[in-house]
Parts: structure tokens; C-alpha cells; sequence
């Protein structure tokens, strides 16, 4: 586990965070609810929304073409998205409303996490309302 952790720190450390630490962090700031769950919870929202922004606004970015391969390694097709949807499922991860977070937090945890410098390292800067959606998917 030491080792694991080592590298998971190495491989944050390298290629930056982005919006789901952003989120998780403006979260763990405001509720008693585990990083990691809460990050698994938001993973498969923030990973859709990032592709559709980058679509929309960025179709050039090599970021479309690093999720593509993230999807075909981990899933063996092009839908990341519902692999790790499938994948939450699967491993029984609960809904950011088991935390006691609702619909009431949304426009707070956005601010704090729009200050994040974890969302520097997003593949894209995500507009307000598209944080809100993240959340509303994730809650």
C-alpha cells in the first residue's frame, strides 16, 4: 500500500489534479464524507462533462484523444463515461447525497471549487453551470 500510494502520489504530483479534487476539495471542506468516495462519485460526471466542454469549446485538444485511450484501455471501447458509471455501480459507490450534501450546497461548493488550484490541471476550464451539473449528476 505504501508503494501504491507512492505512485498514485507521483502520477497527481506529474500530471496535475483537476475538476474532481477541485470538487472533492471544496466538499471535505464542508462535509464529514471520504475523499475518495466522494471522488469515485464524481469521476464519472466530471469525466462527461469535461468531454462534452471540450467538444463544444476545444475539438482540437489532445485531451479528446487521452480520454479516448483511457477508454479503450480501461474499458475496451470508446465509452469511458458509462464504463465508469457501470463501474461506481458495481463497487456499490453512494450518491454525494449519502454525505448529507443536496441541492442547497451546490452554489457554495462551486465557488470554493472554482478557487481550487486543483482545477488549474482540468483538461478545460468548466463554466459555473457546468459545476452545478457535475454536482446535481453526482448528488
Amino acid at each position: 500500500m505504501s508503494l501504491a500510494s507512492l505512485m498514485g502520489g507521483l502520477a497527481l504530483a506529474n500530471a496535475g489534479l483537476g475538476a474532481v479534487h477541485g470538487l472533492a476539495a471544496a466538499i471535505g471542506g464542508a462535509f464529514d464524507a471520504p475523499h475518495g468516495g466522494v471522488c469515485a462519485a464524481l469521476l464519472p460526471h466530471v469525466t462527461a462533462v469535461n468531454l462534452r466542454a471540450l467538444d463544444e469549446r476545444s475539438p482540437h485538444s489532445g485531451a479528446i484523444a487521452r480520454f479516448g485511450e483511457a477508454g479503450r484501455i480501461l474499458a475496451g471501447a470508446d465509452d469511458l463515461v458509462a464504463w465508469l458509471v457501470a463501474l461506481c455501480a458495481d463497487l456499490g459507490i453512494p450518491h454525494l447525497r449519502q454525505y448529507g450534501i443536496g441541492e442547497a450546497d451546490i452554489l457554495d461548493l462551486c465557488a470554493n471549487a472554482a478557487r481550487a488550484s486543483s482545477m488549474k490541471a482540468n483538461p478545460i476550464a468548466l463554466t459555473e453551470a457546468e459545476l452545478r451539473e457535475i454536482l446535481e449528476r453526482a448528488i
